[in-house]
């Protein structure tokens, strides 16, 4: 299969405001600071019912450049379905910037789609026959795009043939059985952190470059997977995302209060001819110098 000259454009939309993630626009950031995930405060917080916190974590993330809000309320001991639903209408209270659902229940996502005005981004599915069968109809019903990770019960395959393998099966199955849209299928290649093996970037970097050129798809990762376990983080997370946007990432899932990997990805929009004249990194320049 070649996709050669083919580069689908995935609209993720909110009730007034829309972001394109393709290769020829900018870079799309989608801001991953909504999680509970590690926050013991803020988990205590969100079981009491208090979301307030919500309000700090969405403007941290717009000021920081967010394009689009992912959002986690997986909290043990919670009704998340109740959470994320109640999450989802704050936020959209607050900000005009799409939303990027993150669950790995089923029926928090529908609860969260339920309620979210206009065409969310669903994180995420596999190629396993039952996560696709559970989120797929999701993802049709209420005509969102949803993030694909090749991989499935038996491993996450280190071999890049074998996750192009499971990636043809997840477009397959989301096109053909669900009618879902090409455009709306975002494919996570699966960055793996190289503290434990450097060779594993270059195996992310070469399936990344298949997915653009045999499929023409979006693609999107966990920004910090690969500096996992590694000294100086965000220096490596700075190199990295423009490396992998010259292979066809075209967003990625990452904390925007982190200055200089944001910066990093804006240059690289830059000579990549992703930013027009580099007019957006004059405005930011500019405004900067305002602020000063």
């Amino acid at each position: 299969m070649s996709a050669e000259g083919i580069h689908f454009e995935t609209k993720v939309r909110s009730a007034t405001s829309e972001v394109v993630i393709g290769r020829g626009h900018r870079f799309c950031l989608i801001g991953e600071r909504i999680n509970p995930t590690g926050r013991r405060i803020f988990q205590e917080q969100l079981r009491a019912g208090d979301l307030s916190a919500i309000e700090k974590d969405v403007a941290a993330q717009v000021v920081g450049g967010a394009d689009i809000l992912d959002v986690n309320m997986g909290v043990p001991l919670t009704d998340e379905a109740d959470l994320l639903a109640k999450a989802i209408i704050r936020i959209q209270s607050l900000t005009d910037k799409p939303i990027c659902i993150d669950s790995s229940v089923v029926d928090a996502l529908e609860a969260g789609l339920s309620v979210y005005k206009g065409n969310a981004l669903v994180n995420s599915i596999t190629a396993e026959d039952e996560r696709m069968e559970a989120i797929l109809p999701l993802v049709k019903k209420y005509d969102a795009s949803v993030i694909a990770l090749p991989n499935d019960a038996d491993e996450i395959p280190m071999e890049v043939d074998k996750r192009l393998r499971l990636v043809q099966k997840i477009v397959d199955v989301a096109t053909t059985e669900y009618g879902i849209p090409m455009h709306n299928i975002v494919i996570d290649p699966l960055a793996m952190p190289i503290g434990a093996d450097t060779s594993t970037g270059l195996t992310t970097l070469e399936t990344m470059r298949r997915i653009r050129d045999e499929f023409g798809l979006n693609m999107t990762c966990g920004a910090s997977n690969v500096s996992f376990g590694m000294p100086e983080r965000h220096a490596l997370n700075a190199t990295w995302l423009p490396m992998a946007m010259t292979v066809g990432l075209t967003s990625a899932i990452m904390d925007t209060r982190t200055p200089a990997i944001v910066e990093a990805v804006k240059a690289a929009d830059v000579f990549l001819n992703h930013d027009e004249w580099g007019m957006h990194w004059i405005a930011v320049a500019r405004a900067k110098k305002t602020e000063g």
